[in-house]
């Protein structure tokens, strides 16, 4: 109705105490989390809420499916049994470890159906609604399921940038684009001027985000189009020691490439230079675009950039408790990528 005040938010909150968000929803939320707040700032922080008239919306929480102070994890991909090397670990570790911080129990959900296939609403039902909110991690996703969510009201983090038509989605994601457009600068710097991208053909965000750096890196270290091959390799089409000695004689200097679940890109490169007799990075500097799977075929220590992977589930754990605080609209968090300079890239001669 025209004219009625609206109920205090945490923003709010935080803006009377001089205080982040984050700090406010710690205060708030309680847990061992909270016990890292400064007395002054949660005496400061309550003091505001009280004189604001601040309350949990516990009609809001009731309609998202209760508060039995459980989160759920969602997993679309088969993540057991856990290795410290392999991609999502990390990734679950930062769940657990935000999730018990902050005082709540974790339920893992896993509905794979016969033929290996994860859908949320296997059955028709969501069954996820006996948490509190749920984190979802995985690449092969059903987009249908994120917007049926979505209509639900049900609260939920995505760890990865996701978009589905139509439905703005909260998630937490690394920053390809940037990490890329240093990759490609740093390379620019060394004397690099001649750059070849191998990248995969799968049309994802993430790939999306890998090519729009690439872009943005080109322009800011100033290179034109015509001084760089862009490869897009799939099942089909995979480098050959031909294409990179094409490459060479090209005047490349360097190649960046963008990993694989299965180290195809990678091990392709590696191959085609052992048959060319191209030596790395004495003959050609090769830059990793994101984290190499870790397996045999990655025993080089490549020039990278590396996700902040348990970062970001602790992150996903936190929006999503914000979520459950205040009736706020979907939430976007991106996390810078750390450059790791290993030996397969070299400077060129001055």
């Amino acid at each position: 109705m025209a004219g009625q005040r609206r109920s205090p938010t945490q923003v709010d909150v935080a803006r009377r105490a001089g205080v982040s968000q984050a700090t406010v929803s710690l205060v708030i939320s309680g847990g061992t989390l909270g016990n890292q707040v400064a007395e002054s700032t949660r005496q400061a922080v309550l003091q505001a809420a009280a004189e604001l008239g601040y309350r949990v919306n516990a009609v809001a929480r009731s309609l998202k499916g209760g508060r039995n102070r459980m989160l759920g994890l969602y997993t679309f991909e088969p993540v057991f049994p856990v290795d410290q090397r392999d991609f999502y670990f990390p990734f679950l570790l930062g769940v657990e470890e935000a999730t018990a911080a902050f005082g709540y129990d974790l339920l893992l959900f896993s509905s794979a159906g016969s033929g290996g296939d994860r859908r949320i609403y296997a059955g028709g039902v969501n069954r996820l609604k006996v948490a509190d909110g749920c984190v979802l991690l995985g690449r092969h996703l059903h987009r249908d399921d994120l917007a049926e969510l979505a209509k639900e009201d049900f609260p939920f983090v995505f760890v990865g940038r996701r978009e589905v038509p139509g439905v703005e989605l909260s998630y937490v994601a690394a920053d390809y684009v940037g990490a890329t457009s240093e990759m490609v600068r740093h390379l620019a710097r060394l004397g690099h001027r001649r750059l070849a991208y191998l990248k995969v053909t799968d049309d994802r965000e993430w790939t999306r985000d890998r090519e729009a750096g690439f872009r943005q890196g080109l322009a800011a270290a100033g290179i034109p189009d015509d001084q760089v091959r862009v490869f897009a390799m799939d099942e089909r089409a995979a480098l050959s020691a031909v294409r990179l000695q094409e490459w060479l004689a090209a005047g490349i200097t360097a190649v960046l490439v963008e990993p694989t679940d299965d180290d195809g890109a990678i091990v392709a490169l590696e191959h085609a230079a052992a048959e060319a007799g191209v030596r790395i990075p004495d003959d050609v500097s090769v830059a990793v675009l994101g984290d190499p799977p870790l397996s045999e075929a990655t025993a080089r220590d490549w020039t990278r950039f590396t996700l902040p992977r348990e970062q970001m589930g602790r992150e996903a754990v936190r929006i999503l408790l914000e979520l459950l605080n205040d009736d706020m609209g979907a939430r976007q968090l991106y996390l810078d990528c750390t450059q790791v300079t290993g030996d397969s890239v070299a400077a060129l001669p001055e």
